[in-house]
């Protein structure tokens, strides 16, 4: 179900981030709020995304029964390149947070972040990717693996966009330079 933008979505994220900052000090180098409830002008599903970035991603693992203890469960790898971490009702199979644990800098990091930054800044592309999540929700209600496939085109081509922009290259009849 996707909802509106809710202004404790940015709070709750903050509050997981320093969580997470204080248990896994020694490894994460970076921890940032990502996905759709960190852009304030589309729909979201209220499962807030966070990414920790890492130098080296095993290392993460070793922390997985500290952070149990504080009701952050690990799932595995979920992607290539990426280790799952999720906070929720696990009686209810409420998912509240996914926790994307990544190599800081890496692909997946880069990805992330600049997808999260490009519809920040670029509020027709936001509008965009709104339209296309809202169209798959009703088509795929009860699928969520063709929600997902039925987003990639989409998400791979403003991927390609995000980077072009943070490069500074122009793309889509669109001046894309960063603000500096």
């Amino acid at each position: 179900m996707l909802m509106p933008h809710q202004k404790e979505w940015t709070r709750n994220a903050e509050r997981t981030i320093h969580t997470l900052k204080r248990l896994l000090e020694p490894v994460a180098v970076d921890i940032q709020h990502i996905g759709s409830t960190a852009i304030p002008s589309i729909y979201a599903k209220p499962i807030i995304d966070l990414v920790v970035g890492v130098r080296i991603l095993d290392d993460i693992v070793s922390y997985a029964e500290l952070l149990k203890q504080h009701d952050i469960v690990f799932r595995g790898e979920d992607v290539a390149g990426q280790l799952l971490f999720v906070m929720g009702d696990f009686e209810k199979d409420t998912r509240t947070h996914h926790i994307h644990a990544v190599r800081w800098n890496g692909a997946e990091w880069n990805n992330y972040i600049n997808f999260r930054d490009y519809l920040n800044h670029f509020s027709d592309k936001a509008m965009e990717y709104d339209t296309c999540k809202k169209k798959l929700t009703t088509q795929f209600a009860d699928d969520r693996g063709s929600y997902t496939k039925g987003k990639k085109e989409l998400i791979d081509r403003l991927l390609n966009e995000a980077h072009m922009w943070k490069a500074g290259i122009s793309c889509c009849g669109q001046n894309l330079e960063m603000e500096k």
